[in-house]
């Protein structure tokens, strides 16, 4: 991977997702989440519909990286991503701000098959400028055929640029982002494509790649050498702001390096304070690279927009876990994160209305609430009570693995 230029660090304030609308996608029949928080946890049993969730988003970023093509075939096609039963395209909506007090935009994507694979039914971006004002499309297309307003602020008095697509399966947003007429667009392009989803493995992250910086951890740690060497170089204050969160947690570490070897691979090795030799990452604990891994994405200079971690609280002793979330939180300021997890101890460091709890309704499909919206659990809270123990002692009466929860929503208070 080519080394990038260093960015400016300058803290901004990154866009944020407020609404999520998923149709017709495996157990996601037709599912909402509004009013999300830059920390957002998913809550459920096993099967209900957590890592579907989180998957729609590592969906998106893969259509935008690499082709609406590849992210559908490499999920079965339709006959395993769409809903068993159901008919219609697969369908995505969300609801966005480029920056805090700016207009909530409006991106909808819907995707069916054909004879010929997959291809994009409908795909449109608006927005209402006014808190009045009537919502304004400023890009629309169907089936690789449409036109987009160009401008910095698109509306009705502008351009109207009619630009067929190469192909039907190709997502208009991504091709006319590249154009400078089009800044809106190409805002949300940018936005998409520097999502971090991220699928840690213990196992990928003890390798030897070729030497060489990266900027950016790959999704499954793989190069968690090549971002070491990267700081190293590039972030020196950085990497050590990494170390003193690591030493903090682990104890007797003292520092990671990441050494060029004659052959041309990297070498990981984690060096304990009382001892002169460093170990190889292969032999060191899996909660230790782990939580490397995690303390390199949050400390990572040029953050990316959007992240997403997958349970966290694996191989990472539970006393950890609280303190995590509230690093999750700080770094929040620049990034927006969704975290998935089944940890009462992680649950702990977070507000109710961080916290999405998941289960499948009776027909067998997602649905999801607020841990806030939970009748009782607000008072709970105000008395003293902490959040993993409401839900690991079945408080919240909802996304129980041992009891049914099918119509277990009927336990929401209203809004």
């Amino acid at each position: 991977m080519t080394t990038k230029k260093a960015k400016s660090t300058k803290p901004r304030s990154p866009a944020r997702i407020e609404y999520l609308r998923v149709e017709n996608y495996r157990a996601l029949r037709s599912m909402e989440l509004d009013h999300l928080t830059p920390l957002t946890a998913l809550l459920g049993p096993n099967g209900s519909g957590k890592t579907t969730v989180f998957d729609v988003f590592n969906f998106l970023s893969e259509c935008f990286r690499n082709g609406l093509r590849p992210a559908w075939d490499r999920r079965g096609r339709a006959k395993e991503l769409r809903t068993r039963g159901q008919s219609g395209p697969v369908t995505i909506e969300l609801k966005y701000r480029e920056r805090p007090g700016q207009p909530l935009i409006t991106y909808h994507l819907a995707i069916d098959e054909g004879p010929k694979g997959p291809f994009v039914a409908e795909e449109w971006l608006q927005w209402r400028r006014a808190a009045k004002g009537k919502p304004f499309r400023f890009l629309d297309y169907a089936n690789g055929r449409g036109e987009a307003v160009s401008g910095e602020v698109p509306d009705e008095e502008d351009r109207r640029m009619s630009i067929p697509l190469r192909a039907n399966d190709i997502l208009a947003v991504n091709t006319l982002g590249q154009f400078a007429d089009h800044p809106r667009v190409g805002a949300l392009r940018e936005f998409i494509t520097d999502w971090y989803v991220s699928y840690l493995s213990v196992d990928d992250a003890r390798g030897q790649p070729e030497a060489g910086p990266n900027e950016r951890l790959d999704k499954t740690g793989s190069n968690l050498a090549n971002v070491i060497q990267y700081l190293k170089e590039q972030h020196p204050t950085t990497l050590e702001a990494v170390f003193a969160a690591l030493r903090r947690r682990v104890p007797r570490i003292e520092k990671v390096l990441a050494e060029a070897m004659p052959d041309g691979r990297l070498l990981l090795e984690i060096k304990d304070a009382p001892f002169d030799a460093p170990v190889l990452a292969r032999f060191a604990s899996d909660g230790t690279l782990k939580l490397l891994a995690y303390l390199v994405v949050l400390h990572d200079p040029n953050p990316p927009s959007f992240i997403g971690i997958e349970e966290p609280e694996n191989f990472l002793h539970p006393r950890l876990l609280p303190e995590l979330a509230e690093e999750c939180r700080r770094a929040t300021e620049r990034s927006q994160f969704l975290v998935t997890t089944h940890s009462p101890f992680f649950l702990n460091g977070l507000r109710a209305d961080e916290v999405r709890v998941l289960y499948r309704d009776e027909a067998g499909f997602t649905q999801a609430c607020r841990a806030s919206d939970l009748r009782g659990i607000p008072d709970f809270l105000d008395n003293g009570a902490t959040l993993g123990d409401l839900w690991l002692e079945g408080h919240f009466g909802v996304g129980d693995p041992l009891v049914r929860s099918g119509g277990a929503a009927a336990t929401r208070k209203p809004r």
